[in-house]
């Protein structure tokens, strides 16, 4: 079996999921990048050698030797140029969030279903191990029906990631309920079986709000922006980006529409960075302790107590290669989007779900901003959710 020629867009923080992608010989290779700024085609040149590298898009989707593209893009611009490659009829993975608003992500499932062509969003936690242990738990009925879940999302390292460039600014991301929070408002919804149809969110700009250290306007990142042990505690933190209007703390409320009660929230101010999940059913808890390879999801299930360190039963998390990224997600990820724009069929990803987390995450974040007032969440189309739900077969 010949490549897949992958065409790329945006050689950002999300270049290292292209890396993963351009395996010569192995199923896939890059052929062709754009981004527009030099710096990020000098370093993307090396990187693939013989690629084609461009600074306008479009130079990628009507490229003629490119069978599908990755948009890896800003958030902002994501609806936009998933729609120019699929008006192209080029398969397209479009890197989460889908969009920054309902109505981009709207168009976006719109013009799939209008042209045909395939469409993918990176979804990834759908393929990390802890995320899939937790799902076969329930599966297999562990806990029984579930009944509420709740998500705390500690994010140590958010300075670095989130606000020394474009993240901070709600133009370029809307929030961060939409840039982070996508990612486990999606897992939510898949472990409870349903959709966010009605949000009430708090939220404020407490860790880096008055942190006066900020880039000037135009001035590059500072070469250690990041680093896996320093920048700490957060007003330490120096170089920040020249504009900050993302809210760094938030609690949200979710009625799901079969009935779950959930509840998501994430703090900057934390040192550690991972994920809890607490898992509620009618027969019982799942919660996970750690979310990569050392940790594990313990369940309680055989009868009523008090605090009880021990559970009736423990999974370990299945090892994963840490590199490859999220937890060895990202090659599965790319695996899967290979082959869903060589032969289509269903996949473990869903564009219906990508469009549903952004909308919570839009309604949320309007919520928070107005005080904490709910909002519902609209529902999509039935007729583009019939499509999708047929693996986009008409």
């Amino acid at each position: 079996m010949t490549d897949l020629r992958l065409g790329v867009l945006g050689y950002g923080l999300r270049g290292s999921l292209a890396r993963t992608a351009h395996r010569p010989g192995a199923g896939s290779r890059v052929t062709a990048l754009a981004d527009p700024d030099p710096e990020a085609r000098a370093e993307a040149a090396p990187a693939f050698p013989g690629a084609r590298i461009a600074a306008d898009h479009r130079q990628v989707v009507e490229d003629p030797d490119v069978d599908a593209v990755l948009v890896l893009t800003p958030d902002h611009t994501h609806a936009d140029v998933a729609r120019d490659a699929l008006k192209a009829g080029k398969p397209v993975l479009v890197e989460k969030p889908l969009a920054v608003d309902i109505e981009s992500c709207d168009a976006v499932l719109r013009t799939a279903y209008e042209t045909g062509t395939r469409l993918y969003v990176g979804h990834n936690m759908r393929h990390m191990p802890v995320v899939r242990l937790m799902r076969d738990i329930i599966g297999r009925g562990e806990i029984g029906a579930v009944k509420t879940i709740w998500v705390r999302h500690f994010v140590g390292y958010g300075g670095d990631w989130y606000f020394k460039d474009w993240h901070a600014e709600r133009r370029h991301t809307n929030g961060l309920l939409l840039q982070k929070a996508a990612h486990d408002i999606d897992v939510l919804h898949w472990l409870a079986g349903g959709y966010a149809e009605r949000v009430q969110a708090l939220g404020d700009l407490m860790v880096y709000g008055d942190n006066p250290h900020r880039r000037a306007p135009g001035e590059p990142k500072t070469d250690d922006w990041y680093t896996k042990d320093g920048h700490w505690p957060p007003h330490t933190q120096r170089g920040l980006n020249p504009v900050i209007d993302v809210e760094d703390v938030s609690l949200v409320n979710m009625r799901l529409d079969n009935g779950v009660l959930a509840a998501y929230q994430q703090c900057h101010f934390t040192p550690d960075y991972w994920r809890n999940y607490t898992v509620i059913g009618d027969a019982g808890r799942l919660e996970n302790f750690g979310d990569g390879p050392g940790g594990s999801v313990r369940v309680w299930n055989s009868r009523r107590s008090g605090y009880r360190a021990e559970p009736d039963a423990e999974y370990p998390v299945p090892d994963a290669e840490d590199e490859a990224g999220h937890g060895g997600a990202d090659p599965l990820l790319v695996a899967e989007f290979v082959r869903f724009a060589r032969d289509g069929g269903r996949t473990d990803t869903s564009p219906v779900a990508a469009r549903m987390s952004v909308a919570a995450g839009a309604r949320a974040t309007e919520s928070l901003r107005a005080g904490g007032a709910p909002r519902a969440v609209p529902p999509l189309d039935p007729a583009l959710v019939r499509y999708f739900l047929r693996g986009q077969t008409r």
